[in-house]
């Protein structure tokens, strides 16, 4: 599934190699997808050269190569409507749930079943979850009172901090956070990550817990919080 964005950067170039066989300019691209800054470009580029939409060919400016399209022409008209109505949320239909207070003893010990909503990025950002996948059941003793759903972990953004590429990031529904917690960001209405959050004046800072990765600086308004995690789970 591709964002919005990544949709439009993909239909971009491939209009544009369609009509002139050259590949349009990261400006021309930021200009047309009404972005602020190249870097914006820089992530969706990298965001479909990781799910084999395109390839840049080494040893060559501006050089890149569209491999594949949606499925079809009528998947990608589809994906385009639905990208227009497009409202990221991670939270849909009915979430595991935690009672502060068990009615009976024997429900206390009955495993929790939460909705495993797709996959966060703990690394390069990708598309926003939106969609319930599966369910894993859960010891009630790993969560929080409330409402929470779990992510599996993609990057490894996030491993000094033991949390690993391919881990079940168990997550309560919040919609703030404290400065030190680790949440799921939502960065501009599209990247959904994975980080720490840091208050930095009027700003906010998403920390990795991987040096060879960099903190995202960000306005308030680019950010909304859905989620902190509570626990992970690991199969070996």
């Amino acid at each position: 599934m591709l964002t919005r964005k990544q949709f439009e950067l993909l239909r971009f170039i491939h209009e544009r190699l369609k009509e002139s066989g050259v590949p349009p300019s990261f400006d021309e691209m930021k200009d047309a997808l009404d972005l602020r800054s190249k870097s914006g470009i820089h992530r969706l580029i990298t965001a479909l050269e990781e799910r084999g939409f395109i390839r840049r060919l080494p040893n060559r400016a501006r050089a890149i190569e569209v491999i594949k399209l949606p499925e079809s022409v009528g998947h990608g008209v589809v994906a385009a409507q639905r990208a227009r109505g497009f409202t990221p949320s991670v939270i849909e239909g009915n979430l595991g749930r935690v009672r502060p207070a068990p009615v009976q003893e024997e429900d206390s010990a009955r495993p929790v079943a939460v909705p495993v909503m797709g996959r966060i990025a703990a690394g390069t950002p990708i598309e926003a979850i939106q969609t319930k996948s599966s369910i894993v059941n859960v010891p009630p003793e790993m969560l929080s009172a409330g409402d929470h759903f779990a992510l599996e972990v993609r990057g490894d953004s996030m491993i000094e901090a033991g949390i690993l590429d391919g881990d079940i990031a168990l997550i309560r529904r919040s919609e703030n956070a404290e400065t030190g917690d680790i949440v799921v960001a939502l960065v501009d209405e599209e990247e959904a990550t994975l980080k720490r959050f840091r208050r930095r004046g009027a700003s906010i800072a998403l920390e990795p817990a991987n040096s060879s990765y960099e903190v995202r600086i960000l306005p308030p308004n680019r950010v909304r919080i859905q989620g902190k995690l509570v626990g992970l789970m690991r199969r070996y």
